[in-house]
């Protein structure tokens, strides 16, 4: 099995130091990117009756507000690749603490669609992929650990932000608390102060510095053609170079040359199938215990049950990856959780009580935590750390699409069949199904890297042996050797 791809990055990761405040940084990005649009639906309910609403207008708050910022991944990929992290993320703040600050004085729901929605929304883009990028270039090695770290502020952030919200809806009201909830956000801008950029160490600089004089030396012994003919030969009669087309030119903002990556094509076609049954059954499980006759404040109850184990699994998970036996088969260990999902929610409608809800809960927070510990991990294994920014964004945007259609789906199952097992059944055979595509995809990838680093070695220890037997020079010094013996032994036979 071949180790994890190299940063390509022109320097070695320092696994360690400043990389620690950049992994605080990232759990606060990362937190608010993937909690505050779930904990604004405390407010939902007065905005409602504020509004004169129905539940599924203002439901579309939090749905444009997690589409925007899935879908403005490629904006964000783009910006990170061009300016760095830090700035953007820093936008990302100010863009958010405005957009809350502008609702607090919404006079219509379409108000807050747009602020909150779509003006947050891409500010929580700007938040989430810059924060799962500078983690790929300050560590290498502990790299799944600090990953795990980074995303443990999700379920953190929830369990928080949703006494604070209370509390804040009690003393001032949803406009008093979409104000200060403005000045919290800000609070980004902070996690994106600690996005220091990270310099070339002064032993990859002479490493660099060493390499082109080394294969200088290898090029003037042997006969090979100019690096740009054109340049040594401007009379050459060949056409200039065409002008690029435009896919070069779309790839000098984001890498869509990826979509040619075939460990790529995998990840995202078992992601995209996996996001049509990953939320729905998080969404519906305090609606199904109520459905199985238990009251509200225990129905409840069970989301903070599975925060917490989830909590507890996303750092454990990153720790477990981080081994020496799982980190090289760590494409496997992702779809042993993915697949792990699935069996959970299939064993779900078998819980007949409160107990066996609770059980559901504990596992299924354990899956949901490791799933979400390695979904960025193993994009970053396949790809590399150059070329993640690019990935992560194309990768959220085609996500998009069945992270809004996911929970409607399994909500439609429920009004059709009347009963909620069904669409636990679809979404863990959905899950179940995905898991096992990517460990059979996965193995099939794995053999045929195999079998093309042993071909390229190969190649290269054939080149290697080309050039030896093309020096020039060489078969004259042999000539002269012999040429300068034969005398010397007729000389001494005289």
């Amino acid at each position: 099995m071949p180790p994890p791809p190299t940063t390509n990055l022109g320097y070695i990761p320092p696994d360690g130091g400043w990389g620690w405040p950049v992994v605080f940084g990232a759990f606060m990005s990362i937190g608010f990117s993937y909690a505050f649009p779930k904990a604004l639906t405390i407010y939902f309910k007065e905005i409602q009756e504020f509004f004169s609403v129905s539940y599924s207008e203002i439901a579309w708050v939090s749905s444009i507000m997690l589409a925007t910022m899935y879908a403005g991944g490629p904006v964000s990929s783009i910006l990170v690749n061009k300016y760095g992290s830090r700035p953007v993320v820093i936008s990302g703040g100010v863009m958010c603490a405005v957009a809350m600050v502008a609702a607090s004085f919404g006079t219509s729901i379409i108000q807050l669609y747009i602020c909150v929605g779509i003006i947050g929304g891409m500010g929580l883009a700007f938040n989430l992929q810059p924060s799962l990028t500078i983690i790929g270039k300050y560590f290498l090695k502990k790299r799944p650990m600090a990953n795990g770290l980074a995303m443990a502020g999700s379920p953190v952030f929830l369990c928080t932000l949703a006494p604070v919200n209370q509390l804040l809806f009690d003393t001032f009201g949803w406009r008093g608390s979409f104000f200060i909830l403005g000045g919290l956000l800000l609070n980004c801008c902070v996690a994106g102060a600690l996005f220091r950029p990270i310099g070339i160490t002064s032993k990859s600089a002479q490493k660099q510095d060493k390499k082109p004089i080394g294969e200088e030396k290898v090029n003037n012994g042997a006969s090979s053609e100019p690096s740009s003919p054109q340049a040594a030969n401007p009379f050459s009669g060949r056409e200039p170079a065409k002008p690029a087309g435009c896919c070069q030119k779309v790839n000098k903002f984001i890498d869509i040359s990826l979509f040619k990556h075939r460990g790529f094509l995998i990840y995202l076609i078992g992601n995209v199938l996996m996001f049509f049954g990953f939320f729905a059954p998080i969404v519906f499980l305090a609606p199904y215990a109520k459905h199985l006759g238990i009251d509200e404040y225990s129905a409840a109850f069970l989301l903070s049950i599975l925060a917490i184990v989830d909590m507890i699994a996303r750092p454990g998970t990153g720790m477990v990856a981080n081994t020496r036996w799982i980190r090289p088969k760590i494409q496997y260990f992702f779809s042993f959780s993915v697949a792990y999902n699935g069996v959970c929610h299939l064993l779900c409608p078998l819980a007949s009580g409160y107990l066996g809800l609770v059980m559901y809960a504990v596992f299924f927070g354990l899956a949901f935590g490791m799933v979400c510990a390695l979904l960025f991990e193993t994009l970053m294994d396949l790809v590399g750390a150059q070329r993640f920014s690019s990935a992560v964004g194309l990768v959220t945007i085609i996500e998009c699409c069945p992270v809004l259609l996911g929970p409607p789906i399994g909500g439609a199952l429920v009004d059709a069949f009347g009963d909620y097992k069904y669409m636990y059944y679809v979404c863990g055979a959905v899950m179940l199904l995905a898991g096992i595509f990517l460990f059979i995809m996965n193995y099939y990838n794995y053999r045929l890297l195999e079998k093309e680093e042993k071909e390229r070695e190969k190649k290269e220890e054939d080149e290697e042996e080309k050039v030896e037997l093309e020096i020039p020079g060489s078969e004259v010094c042999c000539e002269s050797e012999e040429t300068n013996e034969k005398p010397t032994t007729a000389e001494q036979e005289a």
